[in-house]
């Protein structure tokens, strides 16, 4: 009984202190930086809502945020998690820039649900059967990110990918 009473009143003396200033402050840290990132995001949404209408595009909205225009769609399996996706692309900024392609390399494959691609590439691969062509366009959070690719992809940047599924391996 006395080692319970100890414990609950050293447990009580804890929270409080120096470390309750802390704890009152990050909220308001946090919640200044909820509301940037929110705001970059929809400003982000506009710029791909923009580009969508400027190219007369019909493409979906994943409840992700990525949108998907299947361009060819054949009959078959789409890829699942655990296979390999072989894949043809043309990588592009939204202001039309090319980024990547496979054009000269070949095709690209990737172990789907696992490899390190964007997030984004990973779900839409998913929806893709041999044969089939989409016209994706990823939100940098689906991406790359805060920082993009450290080369060619600026922060903070969407992607619009331009694939054709070449085959899946089991």
């Amino acid at each position: 009984m006395k080692w319970s009473l100890l414990l609950l009143m050293l447990g009580a003396a804890c929270g409080t202190g120096v470390n309750r200033a802390t704890k009152d402050q990050a909220p308001s840290d946090r919640d200044q930086l909820i509301r940037a990132n929110r705001d970059a995001m929809r400003l982000e949404d506009q710029d791909i809502d923009l580009y969508i209408k400027r190219h007369d595009l019909h493409a979906e909205r994943s409840a992700t945020g990525i949108r998907m225009q299947i361009i060819r769609d054949s009959a078959g399996i789409a890829a699942q998690p655990e296979q390999i996706a072989v894949i043809r692309y043309k990588l592009e900024l939204l202001n039309g820039t090319v980024v990547h392609e496979t054009a000269s390399d070949g095709p690209e494959a990737f172990r789907v649900a696992h490899d390190n691609v964007e997030s984004g590439l990973h779900e839409a691969v998913q929806r893709l059967s041999p044969g089939d062509s989409a016209l994706v366009i990823i939100p940098s959070y689906r991406a790359h990110g805060l920082v993009g690719d450290l080369d060619r992809i600026p922060p903070r940047t969407s992607v619009v990918y331009r694939i054709g599924m070449v085959r899946i391996v089991p």
